[in-house]
């Protein structure tokens, strides 16, 4: 009998861990179940993503790792876009920062490609709008790029129905309930039986859990703003992002456009986020201040949902008490960039029950990121 999961969310968690499975085991039947009636709608659909391996946790970074190649050299078949555009990442620091700059150099001393410092000159040709009085030093992140987060999550949804894979939104998952080795989800469509459950609902992942009778992991998402402004430069594209070296804010060319954020992280409650005035205009002073950019007025603002466990590293696999339920949540902001590697660990963790081969090179310590440590802290 072919084995039946459900993936709940249908957000770049959810379509990675779909198309994964089904390029693992072509045997499964999966189902995926969005609740809103659109997928991506959320934390995906709001996300202005980079490819920086020189971020997150130890464990994030191994996965991230796992994620390069997929990333810059798509599987054959799966797109004919370009997934990674390449942009540099410039830190900048003023003097009373300097001892952030110390930190980030020697964090990322051990990089494929490690952060190094370069001079103001070099960095205002890279982003010349930089006001170079108020700078003390800056970093820089290279190899690293924009993601175009659509096309991605596109080829994922695609990949996942050309296999086989069946999707249902407007299905919103108000219980699961577990039946000797099946379980009977109950939708705002109807009821879906399946044998395993795939929680990949982001900010909502705890709430899943809890319909379902399962402990959750103490998810906490978190608030983020971000605004476009336009801009007349002739080659703006060409400019390198910005970030404030302790994220306070950060920039960066989108078309004929900047994207700004203050790159808060406020608590929130799961929701349909919307962006607070006072956010962006605190961006504006912050990035105005930095940079002679002078702006002042935004073409559109919005506000997405970034989703962390206290120690700040994913959650994937096998939920300790119920391992017929298994998670994949805790992004943090880096979902998109890590989606590949986190969609195949889900993937070799339901069929094979282990890390496969393809992890051991980018020295992931599985204990980092399993559903356990959680509850170990806990008890």
């Amino acid at each position: 009998m072919r084995k039946r999961i459900g993936v709940i969310g249908g957000g770049i968690a959810g379509a990675s861990a779909g198309y994964h499975l089904l390029k693992t085991d072509s045997d499964l039947e999966i189902i995926l179940v969005e609740a809103e009636d659109q997928l991506g709608y959320h934390t995906t659909g709001r996300s202005a993503a980079l490819l920086l391996e020189n971020d997150g946790t130890e464990s994030t970074r191994s996965i991230v790792r796992a994620s390069v190649d997929f990333l810059l050299n798509p599987p054959e078949g799966l797109t004919e876009n370009v997934f990674v555009t390449p942009r540099d990442v410039m830190h900048i620091a003023t003097a009373e920062q300097s001892n952030s700059v110390d930190h980030l150099l020697k964090e990322n001393s051990s990089g494929r490609i490690p952060t190094r410092e370069i001079s103001k000159s070099e960095a205002k040709t890279k982003f010349p709008a930089l006001r170079e009085e108020v700078l003390d030093r800056v970093l820089i992140d290279e190899g690293t790029g924009d993601i175009d987060v659509h096309c991605l999550h596109q080829a994922y949804l695609n990949g996942f129905r050309k296999n086989g894979g069946e999707i249902k939104t407007s299905a919103r998952v108000d219980s699961a309930l577990r039946s000797g080795n099946s379980w009977t989800l109950e939708t705002s469509t109807g009821k879906i039986s399946v044998d395993l459950v795939v929680n990949a609902s982001g900010a909502w992942g705890d709430q899943v859990a809890i319909r379902a009778g399962v402990e959750p992991v103490g998810l906490e998402p978190r608030r983020r703003t971000a605004f476009t402004v336009n801009r007349d430069e002739p080659d703006l594209q060409d400019w390198d992002m910005i970030a404030d070296i302790d994220l306070h804010f950060y920039c960066k060319p989108d078309g004929r456009q900047l994207l700004c954020s203050l790159a808060e992280e406020n608590p929130s409650e799961p929701c349909d986020a919307k962006h607070d005035e006072a956010d962006v205009a605190l961006a504006i002073e912050r990035i105005n201040t930095a940079t002679t950019l002078d702006i002042r007025s935004v073409q559109t603002a919005w506000t997405g949902l970034r989703t962390f466990v206290p120690d700040r590293s994913m959650v994937i696999g096998a939920d300790p008490d119920n391992d017929s339920f298994f998670w994949c949540v805790g992004q943090g902001g880096t979902g998109i960039m890590t989606s590949p590697g986190s969609g195949r660990l889900l993937a070799d963790l339901i069929t094979e029950g282990k890390p496969s081969e393809h992890f051991e090179a980018t020295g992931l310590n599985y204990e980092e990121v399993s559903p356990m440590r959680l509850r170990k802290s806990s008890r």
